[in-house]
């Protein structure tokens, strides 16, 4: 006799908007049941098979929506401006020289926990406006910068809460790893490998569940459980074409320096530099994409007609 599967509840959600424009997220529960040995058929093939679609065609919704790019561009300049307030800070509490002096440890240690802090939360802010700005567009809308602004800013109370969360298990992991030996560096390794990957989907159910930072964790886990193969399939997909794409980066140096040696080298260095910005740019967006629709599948079942639309084998540039 097949053994009966009842999957975890899942959040169906609908994007929709109102009166004035604005545009909300609704969820509710329900129930999938599956048949044991059917659902075992070709899954693993199916997960692959998903999340290396999802990864390629993410960039489709970047394409197409070329404004998302600004999210992890503002995300990077606030992050670069609060490590110089916090480098300019020292310098004007106790000086270059001050800063290595062990009478300033714990000015150093509350400056770096702020800092870090901080950091966490502008990643986490542009984060949370990329992903419902995404989420906009999966559900077959039209996204406009106010909306993810206003989406991070509705649910700036968790996203506060869930970087002081986050920021002080990553701080007590780091300090964990610096004074253990090589097996503990390891074992800390993993764990923080295990951490990432239960909290793929916090910030989707901040701001779309509204729950708190261990209420969201509890959740992220779970959906990453459901699916974790479209998960894992996804990022390795998509990290392994942005891989491909920075080697292309690799013979402007090689060029540069055969036709104008040391001079050519340096300018092939520069454009190189510059082009692997843009990736990386690109990539932050696009992984913030990939996160919406694998949290819409994930809670809905449903993929995006920007994720359906085009086989496997498809240009993801058409």
């Amino acid at each position: 006799m097949p053994l009966i599967l009842i999957s975890a509840p899942r959040v169906s959600s609908q994007i929709t908007t109102d009166d004035h424009g604005k545009t909300y997220y609704n969820c509710k529960s329900s129930i999938t049941l599956g048949t044991g040995n059917s659902a075992r058929g070709g899954r693993a093939m199916g997960r692959i098979s998903r999340g290396w679609e999802m990864a390629k065609t993410s960039l489709r919704v970047i394409k197409k929506d070329k404004e998302l790019l600004l999210f992890p561009v503002l995300s990077g300049v606030f992050t670069i401006l609060i490590i110089g307030g916090f480098l300019g800070g020292m310098y004007l509490s106790v000086g270059w020289d001050g800063m290595y002096d062990g009478m300033t440890d714990y000015v150093f240690i509350g400056m770096l926990i702020a800092a870090y802090v901080l950091a966490y939360f502008v990643v986490v802010f542009f984060n949370a406006a990329l992903i419902g700005c995404a989420m906009i567009r999966l559900e077959d809308g039209v996204p406009h910068l106010r909306d993810g602004f206003r989406i991070a800013r509705e649910n700036l109370g968790r996203i506060v809460a869930w970087a002081l969360f986050a920021a002080t298990v990553g701080l007590i992991l780091r300090a964990i790893q610096q004074r253990v030996g090589f097996l503990g560096k390891i074992l800390v390794g993993i764990v923080g490998i295990a951490w990432a990957l239960a909290t793929f989907f916090v910030v989707p159910v901040l701001i779309f569940e509204k729950l708190g930072p261990l209420s969201a964790m509890k959740r992220s886990s779970g959906i990453f459980k459901n699916v974790w193969g479209e998960t894992l399939s996804g990022g390795l997909g998509l990290g392994l074409i942005f891989f491909l794409l920075g080697l292309l980066g690799l013979p402007i140096i090689v060029m540069g320096a055969l036709l104008g040696g040391i001079t050519g080298a340096i300018i092939g260095i520069v454009i190189t530099l510059i082009y692997w910005i843009a990736l990386a740019i690109v990539a932050s967006a696009a992984s913030g994409v990939l996160v919406a629709a694998l949290y819409r599948y994930a809670t809905t079942g449903k993929v995006s007609r920007q994720f359906a639309s085009e086989r496997l084998i498809a240009n993801p540039w058409r």
